[in-house]
């Protein structure tokens, strides 16, 4: 078949990526000038199977009413001229519960454990390098609440077959030596041997140009406008090629919207309303000062809901979710205030291994922001819409580097009528 992929992050390419293994003909429309340019381009570096729990759980309302007035708040509801946002924002409320929770951790663990396994195939097949580190993740707490709370997520993630234990102190400076020096802090942690991190950058524009080799076209700088419907099915793609303003109509067999957190108004133009809203997620990219001081074992800290993860010689920090629109900007007092409370944080705890100050290194600005496409769940929307030839691959929040290569080969399968080995809740299936 003829298939038009629209986006090209990770889960975009991931889909061309199987999509074309499966012989069919794929074309992959970007609006930017390369491949992992937006969503995918600087998050937090981690493949984090066991570390997956839904955003929303029965503690989240209480934390949300207090952090809603703290610029630095690790999730952070601001309420919107938005009908959609609120809309999301009740739906979200309802998964606030213990059997909704532990329904939506099934699903996402299953994902991910079926995505790892996709990704390590994807890799040993190519030979993809992008600063994998295949170590663990590491998730330490400085409260004994929480420590708590986490025993019982833990156990949780070992019903569902995750290895994800519980450590002490001790064993935590064992395993990464580097949080010695914020040692006073920490009550204890968890520790999963099976996760992994890595450049997701890196892997999806590596995966972009073996797809190429394999015969995918990849067509950049072109606006998505619309999806064409004829009847009950999408006849065509409507683009805008952004160096003339010329207007194109394409026409396909399928149609896989993977467009992030503007999958959702480009599903609206065939009729498909989805309730996936943008949570802005922001990163920190800092260069080693001192490498033999940095942390190899990619880490979570709790306090502050961020991630640490080594790429190369510079140390990713990345966290915070802001559910307020589709402002990417960093120049607002509310964004800096969340970048800095980045640079503050790994200045508290790891200080002086890396340089935090806030300029450009290496023609590249230390701060980025990323719209995060959620659900109210936090379970992606991968399968057929009710719309004929028109299939979607988007929702994943912050998991699309976890979630990217499964979900890929999942609507892969689907396209060519199977049904993936795993379970979980595909759309039209």
């Amino acid at each position: 078949m003829k298939i038009i992929v629209m986006g090209a992050g990770i889960i975009g390419v991931s889909t061309a990526w199987h999509l074309a293994q499966s012989g069919h003909d794929v074309t992959v429309v970007e609006r930017q000038s390369g491949a992992a340019m937006e969503t995918s381009f600087a998050n937090a570096a981690q493949i984090s199977v066991s570390y997956c729990e839904p955003w929303a759980n029965p503690e989240a309302p209480a934390k949300l009413l207090k952090w809603m007035f703290r610029n630095d708040a690790p999730l952070l509801f601001r309420p919107q001229l938005d009908w959609r946002q609120w809309r999301w924002g009740l739906q979200f409320l309802s998964q606030c519960t213990d059997a909704a929770f532990r329904r939506n951790v099934e699903q996402i663990v299953a994902l991910g454990a079926y995505s790892h396994e996709a990704l390590k195939d994807i890799v040993q097949n190519t030979g993809i390098v992008y600063n994998r580190l295949e170590r663990g993740i590491a998730h330490y707490y400085t409260d004994q609440q929480s420590l708590d709370s986490a025993a019982e997520a833990a156990k949780l993630m070992q019903g569902f077959g995750v290895n994800r234990r519980v450590i002490s102190p001790g064993e935590l400076f064992d395993i990464e030596p580097a949080y010695r020096s914020f040692s006073d802090h920490i009550v204890g942690a968890t520790y999963t041997s099976s996760d992994e991190s890595g450049d997701a950058k890196v892997f999806t524009q590596e995966l972009a140009r073996r797809c190429e080799a394999a015969g995918v076209q990849f067509v950049y700088e072109h606006d998505i406008i619309r999806l064409e419907r004829a009847g009950n099915t999408v006849g065509s793609v409507q683009l805008r090629k952004r160096s003339t303003g010329e207007l194109l109509s394409w026409q396909a067999d399928a149609f896989v919207v993977a467009c992030g957190s503007w999958s959702a108004p480009l599903l609206r133009t065939a009729g498909v309303d989805l309730s996936i809203y943008p949570g802005k997620g922001y990163s920190a990219t800092f260069k080693l000062l001192k490498p033999e001081r940095a942390p190899w074992v990619s880490t979570i800290d709790d306090e502050v809901k961020c991630a640490i993860s080594r790429l190369g010689d510079t140390l990713r920090v990345a966290g915070t979710i802001e559910v307020a629109g589709y402002n990417l900007s960093l120049d607002t007092p509310l964004a800096q205030a969340r970048c800095q409370m980045l640079a503050d944080r790994i200045e508290q705890v790891l200080p002086g291994v890396c340089d935090t100050r806030n300029e450009a290194q290496g023609g590249q600005p230390n701060f980025w922001a990323g719209l995060r496409p959620a659900t109210p769940t936090n379970i992606p929307c991968i399968g057929k819409t009710r719309v004929g030839k028109l299939w979607v691959n988007a929702g994943h929040g912050t998991l699309g580097w976890t979630h990217g290569a499964g979900s890929g080969k999942a609507i892969a399968e689907l396209i060519d009528g199977q049904r993936p080995e795993l379970r979980f809740g595909f759309l039209g299936v």
